[in-house]
């Protein structure tokens, strides 16, 4: 199996993260995310539709089961630090537009991807009463090494949300910022809404399925 790069691996982990919000409340983050990894892949392994790329299934999955059981807001501010506090208004709703819909149409190519993978669990440490956990998992892939994943969650209320994936030792948090942080320095905030809005633009035909600009 050819070697995955680390952005598309992110993909491959973020789109296990299928949550349902029933029963979230009732779960600990490392259930959550057994549960829910395991039922994405058993829902894609027998849904000839999406390994065959139908785009707007796909699309529709990210956006009523992933997304909204994520930490948008958060990792929003995560990956732009300084820049999002010296962000305005306007510019933190056009990133957050922009930036979700590259996350979902990343999502969609790496969800097609799956066929035989299965999930390895480590024991869940963590101290009690806190509202941070960081799960710990395995990607076994036929033919290739296994992929280290951790999951970090923070409970806010009663619910459990992710807002950082790490990949083999690399944060998607750290990845993102790194990327944009260098665009912004070069040409400002203003320049990376418009080639992600660029970006998301050329793929259109596909996201206009469930109405993403």
């Amino acid at each position: 199996m050819k070697q995955l790069s680390i952005v598309f691996r992110f993909f491959i982990a973020l789109s296990l993260l299928c949550f349902s919000a029933a029963g979230m409340a009732a779960e600990g983050p490392d259930e959550l995310v057994k549960r829910t990894a395991e039922d994405v892949l058993a829902t894609v392994k027998s849904d000839k539709d999406i390994q065959a790329g139908d785009q707007e299934k796909i699309f529709a999955l990210a956006e009523e089961k992933i997304l909204p059981n994520f930490n948008f807001d958060k990792v929003s501010r995560m990956v732009l630090g300084k820049n999002w506090t010296r962000a305005t208004p306007d510019q933190k709703a056009a990133f957050q537009t922009e930036f979700r819909t590259l996350l979902i149409r990343t999502y969609a190519t790496a969800l097609s991807k799956y066929r035989d993978q299965t999930i390895e669990y480590k024991p869940l440490r963590m101290v009690n009463g806190s509202n941070v956990a960081s799960v710990k998992t395995q990607i076994l892939q036929p033919g290739g090494q296994p992929i280290a994943v951790d999951y970090t969650l923070e409970k806010q209320a009663d619910t459990w949300k992710v807002y950082d994936i790490v990949i083999e030792g690399v944060s998607l948090v750290t990845n993102y910022r790194g990327q944009f942080a260098q665009e912004i320095r070069q040409n400002g905030l203003d320049s990376l809404i418009k080639k992600l809005a660029d970006k998301n633009k050329a793929a259109q035909p596909v996201t206009a399925a469930v109405g993403t600009n």
